[in-house]
């Protein structure tokens, strides 16, 4: 038999960030992991190729596996 069972929610996730291999506990959303990284200003975040509305940001959970691109917008002329 197997060991105890562990909530998924429980276990740590290992993502790709800006190419950087990352574990992340107790980030579940998209919301969660900009707080948990602090970034701020205008972002752009993309998982697995595809950009996140920041409307949904709160909605869009994270997985394991995931790659994750954090853009940072920047001004000029």
């Amino acid at each position: 038999m197997g060991g105890p069972f562990i909530p998924r929610a429980v276990l740590p996730m290992q993502v790709i960030i800006n190419g950087v291999q990352s574990t992340l506990e107790q980030v579940h959303t998209v919301a969660e992991l900009v707080r948990h990284l602090r970034l701020d200003g205008r972002i752009a975040i993309e998982i697995n190729r595809e950009i996140v509305p920041r409307s949904r940001f709160a909605s869009h959970t994270l997985n394991d596996g995931d790659v994750i691109e954090v853009v940072h917008a920047v001004g000029g002329g």
